[in-house]
């Protein structure tokens, strides 16, 4: 799949601003975003990309600024220069995990040595929700647990798992960029306990999992919860990200219809993970 950036230039970028307008975004298609000293730069695969509905979400942003965007086509086989020239620097979370690409020589050595070489496909750790998900796995039990990393992306989540000790761990995604990048992935950390597949949640029918992963966002979250819930035994545990603060009592509502109980809540920078067990 080809991705497009499009850069938005804020006359007054502020930072709650800044997320108002990533959530609106969000619900057209946009699958990530990072902040810039002009605004906001946001990502989407160009068969989503609809400039009308982007001038219809700027027209009906209620706060003082004008806001400007052009539309970059981002070629795939630039995206790893892309990034260590611009955007992809190390990362430590909890002091515990460093994720860094192959082409880093400058990191601390931690525990958890996790390289990622992003592509196309997105998941560096860097934004809130993947760092959210990281630190719960290096919170949380994962001693020969059966793990699915739903919406994998880059297969950072799912790596750290089987480094944190995975029996096996399912990979899965819709896009076949990012199976291709999560393939290339388990090869650069020597990680031959994950299997990666390109499909939805349909193809979990009958499946089991002590824990599922899912990074993904709040509608499909909300679409698949029934689906999570069948996959998971008794005290199976769900982790969820990819959505708001504000969201969590329409993410905690579906679950309970599900026999999913919230046995709690982070946040970072109004970004939020919930950790759910089944009843």
């Amino acid at each position: 799949m080809r991705y497009s950036v499009v850069h938005l230039f804020f006359s007054d970028p502020e930072n709650f601003i800044t997320d108002v307008l990533a959530s609106q975004l969000g619900e057209i298609g946009f699958e990530s975003f990072m902040t810039t000293k002009e605004g906001l730069d946001a990502f989407i695969q160009d068969s989503n990309l609809d400039e009308e509905a982007i001038n219809q979400v700027i027209e009906d942003f209620h706060f003082d600024t004008s806001i400007t965007f052009t539309v970059k086509n981002i070629e795939s086989k630039n995206w790893n220069e892309e990034w260590e020239k611009y955007f992809f620097e190390p990362i430590v979370i909890d002091n515990k995990c460093v994720i860094h690409s192959s082409f880093h020589k400058d990191f601390p050595n931690l525990k958890y040595d996790v390289i990622i070489d992003p592509k196309m496909a997105f998941g560096t750790g860097h934004h809130e929700t993947t760092s959210l998900m990281v630190s719960e796995i290096l919170k949380n039990d994962f001693s020969e647990k059966i793990v699915l990393d739903m919406g994998c992306g880059t297969s950072i989540l799912a790596i750290l798992a089987s480094m944190r000790g995975a029996e096996k761990v399912t990979a899965m995604d819709i896009d076949d960029w990012c199976v291709e990048n999560s393939l290339d992935n388990l090869k650069l950390n020597n990680i031959n306990n994950v299997e990666v597949f390109l499909g939805d949640a349909s193809l979990l029918h009958g499946k089991v999992f002590d824990v599922i992963l899912a990074n993904i966002n709040r509608n499909i979250l909300i679409n698949d919860m029934a689906i999570y819930a069948n996959c998971l035994p008794k005290n199976g545990q769900l982790f969820m990200s990819g959505f708001y603060t504000k969201d969590i009592p329409t993410i905690e509502k579906e679950a309970e219809k599900h026999g999913l109980a919230l046995q709690y809540s982070k946040e970072k920078n109004n970004w939020a993970v919930v950790k759910m067990a089944k009843n």
